[in-house]
């Protein structure tokens, strides 16, 4: 079977189980492909006490502005079970015109289209004759994000690099190719509450201290707080509690504490530090008094916005003129690595559809790809006006 050369990538990568942190070749790969049309590549590892090793790649060809960037990641998360896999989940097999594979989708199909799509533009026109095309690829996406892009970012600065814009590569179409593009995310933060209270027999509860009606009041009051009405381009701050445990199996026994965990999508009117305070005023009106424990996990995950504009534009046309679809410009779902890069320069978000992202047997139609791939290549060929 005849294969494309961005599915072609696509399955190479595939066969490499990359799950975070191991890079098992799949860097190899890139780096292999764009130096075989003249980039510059580095590979960079780095490290951080408690955190994995991770193996990183930059790659850039041409020189001066503007400079754009195709960023993702090539780590995977696990497969699960493989008994529940229709096929080896490092294969990359094709069926009934889907690849099958971990990160078919997130997002080893979408760095496949990021090469081939450059491939074809060099095969074209040739190195950029004004300005840089870079690849900016990581393994820790779907680890602690903290030696990857973030840590690539602060070496290519120190290095003189000016980004003037990123795409990366992300699956973010709902049901078909070219439905969404992301233009933003939401923030998130975690959280832990404890209320300590005394245990006792329910018999004698002037002898014990329920601390079950604090948590209870907390949960309601925070699940209830309107902490916004939306944004210009965010939803809601939403604020969700995940999970209340009393850790008591007995009936008639006071608990010594009780204790709540939650998690916080939030838009772009807070900071992690407003958000804190504002949760913190919550948390200590409804628990009146009671002793409390309150706790965020630490987090790297703000919110951030890429506003409209001719980017956002130039990357809709390209999307419309290959898929015939106009995509949404939209800020929900989760967080990705394009929260480092909105530091650098305006970044947005395009790649594969989500609807398998993470799942057993996860997979791409191979048309997909190829579209993608076209969306690129429309895309370098309108930034590099000859």
């Amino acid at each position: 079977m005849s294969l494309s050369p961005a599915v072609s990538l696509t399955r190479d990568l595939i066969r490499c189980p990359s799950v975070t942190p191991q890079d098992a070749g799949a860097l190899d790969i890139v780096e292999r492909t764009l130096e075989a049309v003249g980039f510059e590549t580095h590979r960079l590892v780095f490290t951080e006490a408690g955190t994995p090793d991770v193996d990183n790649l930059f790659a850039k060809i041409g020189a001066g502005a503007p400079h754009l960037v195709f960023a993702g990641h090539t780590d995977v998360v696990p497969t699960g079970d493989v008994a529940r896999w229709s096929c080896d989940p490092f294969a990359g097999e094709i069926i009934d015109g889907k690849i099958i594979g971990r990160g078919a989708s997130d997002m080893k199909g979408g760095i496949a289209a990021f090469m081939a799509a450059t491939l074809a533009y060099i095969e074209r026109h040739g190195a950029p004759k004004k300005g840089a095309i870079s690849f900016l690829i990581t393994g820790d996406e779907e680890g602690p994000s903290i030696n990857g892009t973030v840590k690539m970012l602060d070496w290519a600065k120190a290095r003189g690099e000016k980004f003037d814009h990123a795409i990366v590569g992300e699956p973010t179409n709902v049901s078909a190719l070219g439905d969404t593009i992301k233009i933003g995310r939401r923030g998130s933060l975690n959280g832990k509450i404890r209320v300590l209270g005394k245990q006792g027999h329910v018999a004698y509860p002037h002898r014990a201290d329920n601390p079950v009606p604090v948590i209870a009041r907390i949960v309601a009051a925070l699940s209830a707080h309107e902490f916004d009405r939306g944004t210009a381009h965010f939803d809601r701050t939403n604020l969700e509690v995940s999970s209340i445990d009393v850790g008591n199996p007995a009936v008639n026994v006071i608990p010594a504490e009780a204790r709540a965990q939650f998690n916080v999508r939030f838009n772009d009117a807070w900071t992690l530090e407003t958000l804190r305070a504002r949760i913190a005023e919550v948390v200590k009106e409804a628990a009146a008094g009671a002793r409390i424990e309150l706790e965020f996990l630490p987090s790297n995950a703000v919110s951030f916005i890429t506003h409209p504009g001719d980017f956002t534009e130039l990357v809709s046309n390209a999307v419309t003129a290959a898929t015939g679809l106009t995509p949404e410009l939209s800020t929900s779902g989760g967080t990705s690595d394009a929260r480092f890069i909105t530091r650098d320069c305006p970044v947005v978000e395009f790649g594969l559809t989500n609807e398998t992202i993470h799942a057993v047997d996860e997979n791409a139609r191979v048309a997909d790809i190829d579209a993608l791939a076209a969306v690129y290549l429309r895309i370098l060929e309108t930034y590099f006006v000859s």
